[in-house]
C-alpha cells in the first residue's frame, strides 16, 4: 500500500504552481473575471491559490497554518459569483491542467474536484 497522495503523484508543488501560474495568466487577461480580484497585483492570490491547492490534495498545510480553515464560500462572499464567472474561471483552469499534461485518470481528478467547486461557489443569480 502506498502512502503517495495525489499532489506526491501529480508532481508535488511545482505541479501546482505551474497550473496555478498558467490559471492566474488567463484571469488577468479575462475582462469579465479581473475587476473581481481587487488586488493590483494577483501574486498574493495566486499564491494562496497554491498553497490551498496543495494542501487539498495532500501536500504541505502551510494555507491552513497561515490563514485558518479555507471557508471558502465565506471568502467568496463578497464577490458576485455567477455561473458565468464560474464558467470563465473552469475555462482558465481547464487550460491550466492541460498545459501541466497530467495522466487522463489525473486529469480527471482534479478537473472533477475544480468543476464541483466552481459550482459550489456560485452565490448570486445571472443579472
Amino acid at each position: 500500500m502506498s502512502s503517495e497522495t495525489f499532489y506526491d503523484e501529480i508532481g508535488g508543488m511545482a505541479t501546482i504552481t505551474a497550473i496555478v501560474d498558467r490559471f492566474y495568466a488567463g484571469v488577468a487577461a479575462d475582462t469579465f473575471l479581473r475587476p473581481m480580484y481587487p488586488e493590483d497585483d494577483l501574486g498574493p492570490a495566486a499564491e494562496r491559490f497554491a498553497l490551498f491547492l496543495a494542501q487539498y490534495w495532500g501536500g504541505p498545510t502551510t494555507y491552513s497554518e497561515n490563514r485558518g480553515h479555507p471557508r471558502l464560500r465565506m471568502r467568496h462572499a463578497p464577490f458576485p459569483v455567477t455561473p458565468t464567472a464560474a464558467q470563465h474561471w473552469l475555462t482558465h483552469f481547464r487550460a491550466a491542467l492541460d498545459k501541466v499534461g497530467l495522466t487522463p485518470e489525473q486529469d480527471a481528478q482534479f478537473w472533477d474536484y475544480v468543476t464541483h467547486a466552481a459550482q459550489f461557489m456560485v452565490n448570486t443569480p445571472e443579472a
